[in-house]
């Protein structure tokens, strides 16, 4: 018996809907529960051939479990080694490298220091920095927001340097990245399952939440369209993820990346509505399904992008098969 197991929290309609329908498909020697652990051994398997993830970014011992149970055959969705290394400035750079524009950013050291750490800890450190020249290079307003995380916690737009240093102040020891604004004419969020099935949704990230999906049936551009599915898959292929979603915003007929890091994204369905719910369970089901048939016991059965396996850290590691790379996106129109 291969079983697929979710591993949640405080999800309600996504995980238990899930569930239901992958077992309402009755394939013989595939079932689906919710992840359940009693114990933690080092170095032996789970009796899982495929888990799904959606909460381990939130609870650091589950994080050390799925990699565990990775080591041991596991299909974990999404790769629990590389969601541990990534954070949305690196995201920013493998974007230009594989052709996809994404808006200006800058890194900044924390306002404040990290524990453990004195002035000398920072000597590598030009100060001031050059403020100037990194505030005429992204331009006002502009996005403050941590170089990892999400949710939309501690996300500022700031309007002139002024307001930026009262909030830079503000922000503690979090890395923080500055970012260019994108004043878009049209937004779309988007799924991706298995680095090439992508469900494309118009949304609108200045609307409250339960009304960012309320554009869902509004006709796209079948240009428009192209240019965000091939955007997604290039993200997707390069990161490596199995569940992610991407936000695209559309300036002057070129589509930014604003948003693509998402391993445990949004999939309630009074916030994605109906239609999008119904996309999302029945094309997981589909995914999980198809790796728990080709799970394979006693070797790896992680995804890993393509940026991984071919960089030298990648060099020798165990790959599951990945869909063939697709079109690169322009980064200009």
């Amino acid at each position: 018996m291969k079983k697929i197991g979710v591993l949640f929290g405080r999800e309600n309609t996504f995980p238990w809907a899930l569930i239901e329908r992958i077992n309402s498909k009755k394939i013989k020697g595939i079932e689906a529960e919710p992840v359940l652990i009693d114990k933690c051994q080092q170095n032996q398997p789970s009796d899982y051939a495929v888990v799904l993830d959606r909460i381990s970014q939130d609870v650091p011992f589950y994080r050390a479990w799925l990699k565990n149970a990775a080591l041991n055959g596991t299909a974990v969705c999404n790769n629990p080694f590389w969601w541990s290394a990534d954070e949305k400035f690196f995201n920013n750079c493998l974007a230009e490298q594989v052709g996809v524009a994404v808006p200006k950013t800058v890194l900044l050291p924390s306002n404040q220091r990290p524990p453990d750490t004195e002035q000398d800890s920072f000597r590598n450190l030009a100060l001031p920095l050059a403020w100037e020249e990194m505030f005429e290079y992204i331009g006002w307003p502009a996005f403050f927001k941590p170089f990892a995380g999400g949710g939309w916690r501690n996300v500022y737009k700031l309007n002139n340097m002024h307001e930026f240093f009262h909030v830079y102040n503000q922000t503690g020891q979090l890395t923080m990245m500055l970012q260019e604004n994108i004043d878009f004419t049209d937004y779309f969020r988007c799924y991706c399952l298995g680095g090439d099935n992508v469900h494309v949704m118009r949304y609108a990230p200045q609307e409250p939440h339960h009304r960012r999906y309320v554009q869902e049936d509004i006709p796209i551009d079948p240009k428009m369209h192209k240019q965000v599915v091939d955007g997604v898959i290039a993200l997707n292929q390069a990161l490596g993820y199995d569940f992610n979603t991407v936000e695209f915003a559309f300036r002057d007929g070129v589509p930014y990346a604003i948003d693509f890091c998402n391993p445990a994204p949004d999939a309630d369905i009074y916030s994605v509505g109906e239609k999008n719910f119904e996309w999302i369970i029945e094309n997981a089901a589909q995914m999980l399904i198809k790796k728990a048939q080709n799970h394979v016991d006693g070797q790896m059965n992680l995804t890993w992008g393509t940026f991984v396996q071919n960089s030298v850290a990648g060099k020798g590691m165990s790959a599951a098969k990945e869909a063939p790379a697709k079109k690169k996106v322009p980064a200009k129109a």
